[in-house]
């Protein structure tokens, strides 16, 4: 399966998110406008890329490349499919005034609510919009419906590592509410098959409910940055468990990950550490 690998960046002021129109080339082809992408380059970390490519195609330098999420999704490629990874940077700039699109930009735009505007996305700016913002872009159909994503927090917990270990999951719909939450005592083991067993509880429950687009929230980053394509597996304790995830996610039309601090995964956390208490009070 082919894989197609973009840095992107989101620039904010109060004006709202930068958005740069693509040069048409032909003049049939439609206008279309999408956040600041870019190609990595061989030799370069995806953050050089991503300062590379602001100041390449605007002019502008970046003084804070901060990486804001990594979204993975497989779309149709002729008769094949195509295995898109985008990451995302949240970008700080310090000389706005020298904004001056350039190369594959012709001009400028922010945008404070694309839900109203009627500005016509790119494929790829449009799916980052939906899924960082949490809203549909007007006037597109969207065939994967990212806005729609149901976000999945998962987490993973070892007593001693490796010890007693328990998983836990909580299911939020596209508005925020709670639609299920649970944890389970997965054995004896270490904190990194545990983070794996959640995150493969996650997918299950997502794919049993009939979700086709989910985003999936972890606090162990090395979970988040491997499924995401970002860093290899090179643990084979884990490589089964990983081969399963990857395989059903083939299953889904979008998926992201997303890595938080533990203080804002507490439900999944509290699941998988009462699971473990469970039992261990029952001995």
């Amino acid at each position: 399966m082919k894989q197609r690998i973009r840095v992107v960046g989101i620039i904010k002021n109060g004006e709202g998110v930068l958005v740069l129109k693509r040069n048409r080339g032909r003049s049939e082809a439609p206008v279309l406008w999408e956040l600041p992408t870019g190609k990595i380059k061989f030799g370069e970390q995806p953050e050089e890329a991503m300062a590379r490519s602001l100041t390449e195609y605007t002019g502008l330098t970046a003084s804070l490349v901060k990486l804001r999420d990594v979204i993975t999704f497989l779309a149709p490629e002729g008769s094949s499919q195509i295995s898109n990874l985008y990451i995302v940077y949240e970008l700080g700039v310090t000389d706005e005034a020298k904004l001056e699109p350039r190369d594959r930009y012709t001009a400028y735009k922010f945008v404070k609510d694309f839900s109203t505007s009627n500005i016509k996305l790119t494929e790829t700016s449009q799916s980052v919009i939906e899924i960082i913002e949490g809203k549909t872009v007007s006037g597109h159909n969207a065939p994967r419906e990212t806005a729609n994503s149901v976000v999945i927090n998962v987490d993973g917990a070892s007593r001693g590592n490796p010890g007693p270990a328990g998983i836990g999951y909580c299911i939020r719909d596209n508005n925020g509410h709670i639609v299920e939450h649970g944890g389970e005592f997965i054995g004896f083991a270490t904190s990194r098959i545990a983070e794996y067993y959640a995150m493969r509880k996650g997918v299950d429950r997502a794919i049993e409910l009939g979700y086709k687009t989910a985003r999936f929230i972890s606090d162990n980053l090395m979970v988040v940055n491997q499924l995401s394509g970002i860093f290899t597996v090179k643990n084979q304790d884990i490589m089964p468990i990983y081969k399963d995830i990857v395989g059903k996610l083939e299953q889904f039309e979008a998926v992201s990950f997303s890595h938080v601090p533990r203080s804002q995964n507490t439900i999944a956390d509290g699941e998988a550490n009462a699971a473990i208490d469970k039992i261990l009070k029952n001995r």
